[in-house]
C-alpha cells in the first residue's frame, strides 16, 4: 500500500467541521467551473447583451454547488466500487480521490449525506432561477446534473462504460451555456463558439488523471479508455483531445465569430504539446506524470484566463 502523502486529509488537520466539509468538496478544482462560467458570462456581453449582475452571481454560485457535489458523489462512489482504496499509485490531489473516506475523515454515509444536501440546494436555487429567467435554464440544469450524478452512480456508471470523457465536456459546455442563458434569455450558439475549447481541455485534465489511476479502475471494474484500450493507442487520445480545441478555436477566428486576437488565447497549448511528449515517455510509469498533470492544468486556465481577458478587451 501506498504511503500516506503528508498533504493528504487527516482528522487532525480538519477539526473545524466547515473547513472539512468545504475542503471535502475539492475547492481547487472548481477552477474550471469558474472558467467556464466566466467565458459564458463575457460571450454574453460582449455580443451585446447587458449585464445582469444578480443572476449572474446566483447562477455561478450554483454552478459551483453542482461541481462541488459531483466531486463528493464520485467519492462516495468510488468508495462503494473499491478503486480509491485500491489505489497506490495516485498522485495526491490530483489523482485517487479526496482520500477524506480512505483516511477516516469522513464516513461514506456523511459522504453520501453531504453530497446529496448539496444536490438538495442546486435544485432549489435552481428552481427560482428558472422561475424568474425561463424553462430552458431548468432543462440545462436538469441535464447536468443528470451527467454529474450518472458519471459515477450505478446503474449508469457512464465513466466505467467510457462515455466519461463526453459527460465531462457536455457538463462544461453546459455550464458556459448556462452562464450565457442567464445574461441573454435565450439559447444561441456564441456560448458553444467560445466554451468548447475550454471544455475540450478540462475533459483532457479528466483523461490524464486516469493513467496514475489505471490499474485500480481496471480492477474495481472502471473500463474508462485508459483501462480500455492499449497505452500506445490510449495515449494518442490526448494530443487529439488538444488539437481539436486549437482547430476550434482557429475555425471561428477565421469565419469571424471570434476576434482575430482570441487567437492569443491557443498559445497555452504549447503546455499540452510538452505533456503529451511526457505521457508518451512516461505513461508505463505514472509516477511520473505529475509534471504532464500540472502543464494539462495549466493549459485550461491559462487558456480561459486569457480568452476572457481578451473579450474584455474587446469590450473596451
Amino acid at each position: 500500500m501506498a504511503a500516506l502523502n503528508h498533504r493528504e486529509p487527516t482528522l487532525a488537520k480538519y477539526a473545524n467541521p466547515i473547513t472539512l466539509y468545504f475542503a471535502a468538496t475539492r475547492p481547487a478544482f472548481l477552477l474550471a467551473t469558474l472558467s467556464a462560467y466566466l467565458l459564458g458570462l463575457l460571450g454574453a456581453v460582449y455580443s451585446g447583451v447587458s449585464f445582469q449582475a444578480a443572476t449572474a452571481a446566483l447562477a455561478l454560485l450554483l454552478a459551483l454547488l453542482v461541481h462541488a457535489a459531483v466531486n463528493v458523489l464520485n467519492d462516495y462512489f468510488d468508495a462503494l466500487n473499491g478503486t480509491d482504496a485500491l489505489n497506490t499509485e495516485r498522485l495526491y490531489p490530483y489523482t485517487g480521490g479526496s482520500r477524506f473516506i480512505q483516511n477516516g475523515v469522513l464516513s461514506t454515509a456523511q459522504t453520501a449525506n453531504f453530497a446529496y444536501l448539496l444536490l438538495w440546494l442546486v435544485i432549489l436555487g435552481g428552481v427560482y432561477l428558472s422561475w424568474l429567467l425561463g424553462a430552458g435554464l431548468l432543462m440545462i440544469g436538469l441535464i447536468g446534473l443528470l451527467l454529474g450524478w450518472a458519471y459515477s452512480a450505478p446503474p449508469l456508471r457512464l465513466n466505467s462504460r467510457g462515455l466519461g470523457e463526453f459527460c465531462v465536456t457536455a457538463g462544461f459546455i453546459g455550464i458556459t451555456i448556462g452562464a450565457d442563458f442567464v445574461q441573454r434569455g435565450t439559447f444561441a450558439m456564441q456560448p458553444l463558439i467560445i466554451g468548447m475549447p475550454c471544455a475540450l481541455l478540462v475533459t483532457n485534465l479528466l483523461y490524464i488523471n486516469q493513467f496514475p489511476d489505471r490499474k485500480a479502475d481496471a480492477l474495481a471494474g472502471k473500463q474508462h479508455w485508459v483501462v480500455r484500450l492499449p497505452l500506445a493507442q490510449a495515449v494518442f487520445i490526448y494530443p487529439v483531445l488538444a488539437l481539436l480545441a486549437l482547430i476550434w478555436l482557429v475555425f471561428f477566428v477565421y469565419v469571424q465569430a471570434l476576434p482575430k486576437l482570441a487567437l492569443v488565447s491557443a498559445l497555452p497549448l504549447f503546455f499540452s504539446a510538452r505533456a503529451t511528449g511526457l505521457l508518451h515517455q512516461f505513461a508505463l510509469q505514472p509516477s511520473k506524470l505529475l509534471s504532464a498533470i500540472k502543464l494539462t492544468l495549466a493549459a485550461m486556465l491559462s487558456h480561459a484566463l486569457l480568452l476572457a481577458l481578451i473579450m474584455l478587451w474587446e469590450l473596451t
